[in-house]
């Protein structure tokens, strides 16, 4: 790996890239190997982003909610072919009484939106309108992006099997044992430290443009799924504290670079960190293994994802996640990335403050990652 490169590249987010303040960490077999950080955290330019920053990082969360919920599952010997009514009962409402865990982890469950409209903050309501909402399509038979409504239901499920929040396992489980610096809920201790996150400057190319098209028109199912349930659509409004504060497993973690490639580092390493085992090799063959491949009805370009984690589909040109077949991670809006690659030991994680209108990782990351592996 040529860190000289991978140094210089970072540069050049900055100097050709437009890169505001940013991070990128490294590591391969259990050990970080490069720390890089540079920039500002706010758009005047007056504080500058230091080594113990820390920035929203949207959906990368996701991935963290995921782990949590299939520790979960293994703790409990739960497999993925079971029924998630069978523990959240009211969950079997309007013909989703067959969907299982696979299923809802790799995004094929069909409730990517609601037919309610319930505030994005008001978590009761959040989870009845789940409990009562139909399947957008016959679960299993395709797979959509569920961009927000997903963190709601892998919430649910941590507190029906474990009696806590997912906020709380995540923290209980993972960020105490290896002293992550990532809350899924910032306490207010922390808010100091915080990077402001800003919304995509105009005139620049939206990727994918269908998808952009039709976020913009209502009625439409990706509309839907990014607009439900409704609430704190404006990047701003994750800047105030008590946004800050409010546990959204779907896009409201808050860490470094270094500690969510040190969570993927530990996924990479088997499920094992500094002499520390977390998750068996049945775990994290859940985590490698694609269960859902193909054109995304919310996205509209092929996707792939194993059980909550994101995958290259085959076939596909620009690889997110390196070269190798069983990588697995998750992104977030606007260009924050994390993953790891068990075949190579190695994670990556690469977060910054001013989001591009890019739905999935851009050049500034996978320029990063196409160099380690070159």
């Amino acid at each position: 790996m040529n860190q000289k490169r991978l140094a210089e590249l970072f540069d050049e987010n900055f100097s050709r890239f437009g890169e505001l303040g940013a991070a990128v960490s490294i590591w391969q077999n259990g050990k970080s190997i490069l720390e890089l950080h540079g920039g500002f955290r706010d758009s005047a330019r007056e504080i500058p982003w230091a080594a113990d920053t820390i920035v929203l990082f949207w959906s990368a969360t996701k991935g963290l909610g995921s782990a949590c919920l299939l520790h979960l599952l293994q703790e409990r010997q739960i497999e993925l072919t079971r029924r998630v009514a069978e523990f959240w009962p009211e969950f079997a409402q309007a013909g989703k009484g067959a969907i299982t865990f696979g299923q809802l982890l790799s995004h094929q469950a069909g409730l990517c939106a609601l037919d309610e409209p319930v505030d994005v903050t008001d978590y009761p309501a959040a989870i009845a309108a789940l409990e009562k909402q139909a399947p957008l399509w016959p679960p299993g038979t395709g797979h959509g992006y569920h961009a927000r409504t997903f963190g709601f239901l892998l919430d649910e499920l941590v507190r029906r099997i474990a009696g806590i929040t997912m906020s709380e396992y995540w923290e209980k489980n993972f960020a105490d044992p290896l002293e992550l610096d990532i809350w899924i809920g910032l306490p207010d201790s922390q808010q100091g430290r915080v990077a402001t996150i800003y919304a995509a400057k105009a005139g620049g190319t939206a990727t994918p443009a269908a998808f952009y098209r039709d976020l913009a028109t209502p009625g439409t199912l990706v509309r839907k799924a990014f607009t439900s349930p409704r609430g704190l659509h404006a990047v701003s409004d994750m800047n105030r504290p008590e946004n800050r504060a409010r546990p959204f497993v779907s896009f409201g973690g808050i860490g470094s670079a270094t500690s969510l490639a040190k969570f993927y580092a530990m996924l990479a390493n088997g499920g094992e960190l500094d002499g520390r085992r977390f998750f068996a090799t049945a775990t994290i063959a859940q985590m490698t293994t694609t269960l859902a491949s193909g054109h995304d009805r919310v996205f509209q370009i092929p996707t792939a994802f194993s059980a909550g984690f994101m995958k290259d589909p085959s076939g596909t040109t620009r690889r997110l996640f390196g070269p190798s077949s069983v990588a697995f991670g998750h992104p977030g809006a606007g260009g924050s990335h994390a993953f790891a690659d068990p075949e190579h030991g190695i994670s990556f994680a690469y977060v910054m403050n001013q989001m591009e209108q890019s739905l999935l990782p851009n050049e500034k990351s996978l320029r990063l990652v196409d160099a380690i592996y070159r």
